[in-house]
């Protein structure tokens, strides 16, 4: 089977990237997406090294980042393409960048030629692409686990995948064939980390003996900042996180702010840590789910997260992850596993085999397959017939 994962990156995170990598527009389009992935940022290519495991191609194809989409243009030839992206000024607005985005993600899919097309947000790909790509007999798949775009647009697909139970349940009232699909960890990033220098096993030395990564935001964040305010009054918090400059001048949070951690800088972060502090935002409506659940006890650290519904069905709580339920409680958990290194690397052990046994994107693909190899087969009568040569530009 073929298979498209199409994905974006957030833009303060791509020029970083950029700016710490001299010269890196200017790379062919592989050596661009390489160091890209390997920073490992969201997902990365955790999806398509799992579906490769297991006899798939499949084509990472990150559709917001201007200097690699116009390096692919460029290595295909595509002239009235490579134009129109040469053509967008660096400061172009982000509708002028969107318009060539979606240009170009149409004739990458294309190119390809996928029998799925897997988008992991579900915002970045208009209607009037994704009607094509089923015009063409294309199995379109989304995942969702954040505030969802219009029904109309949630109805171009085939299938959609969320993590959060309610928005299962919702999709299927709509109509919309929807499935639980948890969130995940990507196993190869602890080698990555070994690579750069930080030990991820739990009985490392840790210099962070408290630390948050996350949006602090209180317009997007409040009751998660409300808590973080506590704590920064009365912890060694370290926080990495964006949204600052929304706080209070007098925020206990600014004077622990220390920038900004993507990809493997954030995961160093984590791997250096003792404890992490997790909360879960507003749309999550009580339950257990985020990246931060399985990054924190992926890198080794203990996990100290809001009580959450659904959470015992993933961790075993006290023994692989610890919760709390007040910023009073959370103050008190974090003292005594900051005085108790026995107890906290005992759990954040615990935390972490459960995570590489239960949580990885490898056995995500195994489901992901399963629910794939289903609904393929009995799709095939209401698709257009499969396998004529696309053309390479739209």
């Amino acid at each position: 089977m073929r298979i498209a994962v199409l994905d974006t990156v957030y833009p303060a995170f791509v020029d970083e990237l950029y700016a710490r990598n001299t010269g890196l527009e200017q790379r062919p389009y592989d050596e661009q997406l390489r160091v890209l992935l390997d920073f490992s940022f969201g997902t990365s290519d955790a999806y398509t090294d799992g579906l490769r495991e297991l006899g798939h191609e499949a084509v990472n194809v990150i559709t917001n980042v201007l200097p690699l989409q116009t390096a692919w243009v460029r290595r295909e030839r595509l002239r009235r393409l490579l134009r129109i992206a040469d053509g967008v000024p660096a400061r172009a607005g982000m509708a002028a960048r969107h318009l060539v985005y979606q240009l170009i993600a149409s004739a990458q899919v294309d190119a390809i030629d996928p029998q799925v097309v897997f988008v992991h947000d579900t915002w970045s790909i208009e209607s009037a692409l994704l009607d094509r790509w089923r015009r063409q007999g294309r199995f379109l798949v989304g995942q969702l686990a954040s505030p969802a775009p219009p029904l109309k647009r949630l109805r171009r697909f085939d299938l959609m995948l969320s993590s959060f139970h309610h928005f299962v349940e919702r999709f299927r009232a709509f109509g919309i064939d929807s499935e639980f699909f948890r969130l995940a960890f990507y196993d190869r990033v602890l080698d990555r980390l070994r690579a750069h220098g930080a030990d991820p096993s739990a009985e490392s030395a840790r210099d962070h003996p408290v630390a948050f990564v996350g949006g602090v935001a209180p317009s997007t964040h409040g009751r998660g900042t409300s808590v973080l305010e506590r704590a920064a009054a009365a912890l060694p918090l370290e926080i990495w996180g964006y949204g600052g400059d929304e706080l209070a001048a007098g925020s206990a949070i600014r004077a622990r702010l220390r920038g900004q951690a993507w990809g493997l800088d954030m995961y160093e972060v984590l791997a250096r840590s003792e404890i992490v502090l997790n909360r879960h935002i507003d749309v999550a409506e009580g339950q257990a789910n985020n990246m931060r659940l399985y990054e924190a006890t992926g890198a080794g650290a203990l996990l100290l997260t809001d009580a959450a519904r659904g959470l015992d069905d993933l961790f075993g709580v006290g023994r692989e992850v610890v919760t709390y339920d007040s910023a009073e409680d959370l103050i008190e958990k974090a003292r005594h596993y900051m005085a108790n290194d026995a107890e906290r690397i005992a759990i954040a052990r615990a935390g972490q085999e459960r995570t590489l046994r239960d949580h990885t994107y490898r056995e995500r693909m195994r489901e992901l397959d399963a629910m794939l190899q289903v609904r393929l087969s009995a799709s095939s009568s209401s698709h257009a017939s499969y396998g004529s040569t696309i053309a390479s530009s739209p």
